[in-house]
């Protein structure tokens, strides 16, 4: 254990005890799931009508997420579809980010931005489930190689006692179970409390959140993906990417549910 190891406070969410069977983890899984669906008929969590694939969402409902099909290959700033897969947006241009690459499937639009304000600010858990999910079954229809860490992004402390639960941690939890990446919890921290980043604007948002993270522990993977639920400017998950850059880490991802537009 290293020294960084042994200074390092407690953070959000204490990290489970290494299960003796993890290989099992997704077949127990699929097994509860199936068992609640029989007991507790899965309900969408917009429409209230019947849910499919054990999932508490309709395939209507479904159909109305607003898909970030062309977007900035960086920032996943959604984009006009110009036909190049591999593009970049103005901002990544003028200024390269910390981060290498994004990826956000939905954009931050009705009903997609309905249920982020719910898991966010209204306690509804069961929301996470369903988003991480369906977040972890297009990021492995999509990617090839995935990243070998996976980093919520971390609450300040007062806000996390305020609202009792990390969202980013709640969406990353399942996307972990789904694609098998490993979910660390306690190696970035937030060292200080910062206005909500919705209220600002981009240069404030910059400024906010400027020194206020730090990586805690040492890094056992180098390929990593900071995880939360939505980049508007980036400048949250830029800030984390930059104090992750200076511990080690060689390729940063930034993986979001959604992407609102400038």
């Amino acid at each position: 254990m290293s020294i960084m190891d042994e200074a390092a406070p407690k953070t959000q969410y204490s990290q489970p005890a290494e299960r003796c069977q993890p290989k099992w983890t997704a077949l127990v899984d699929d097994w509860l799931k199936a068992v609640h669906a029989v007991l507790w008929r899965p309900t969408c969590v917009l429409c209230g009508s019947a849910g499919v694939e054990h999932r508490d969402l309709c395939a209507p409902c479904e159909m109305d997420f607003p898909v970030n099909l062309s977007c900035c290959r960086a920032c996943a700033h959604p984009l006009a579809d110009s036909g190049h897969a591999l593009r970049l947006c103005g901002a990544c241009l003028r200024k390269p980010a910390y981060f290498d690459a994004s990826f956000a499937p939905y954009r931050y639009l009705y009903p997609i931005d309905r249920l982020i304000q719910r898991l966010k600010y209204g306690g509804r858990l069961s929301i996470g489930r369903v988003l991480g999910e369906l977040f972890a079954q297009r990021v492995l229809a999509a990617r090839a190689r995935l990243p070998e860490l996976l980093i919520p992004v971390p609450l300040a402390m007062g806000r996390f006692r305020a609202r009792g639960y990390n969202q980013a941690i709640e969406l990353a939890q399942h996307v972990a179970q789904r694609t098998g990446i490993e979910l660390r919890a306690d190696i970035a921290l937030r060292t200080r409390e910062t206005q909500e980043q919705a209220s600002l604007k981009r240069k404030q948002r910059r400024r906010n959140v400027r020194g206020a993270f730090s990586v805690v522990r040492d890094l056992p993977r180098r390929h990593i993906a900071i995880f939360d639920d939505v980049m508007t400017t980036g400048s949250t998950a830029n800030e984390l990417a930059r104090v992750l850059r200076r511990a080690g880490a060689e390729r940063i991802e930034v993986w979001t549910i959604a992407r609102a537009g400038r």
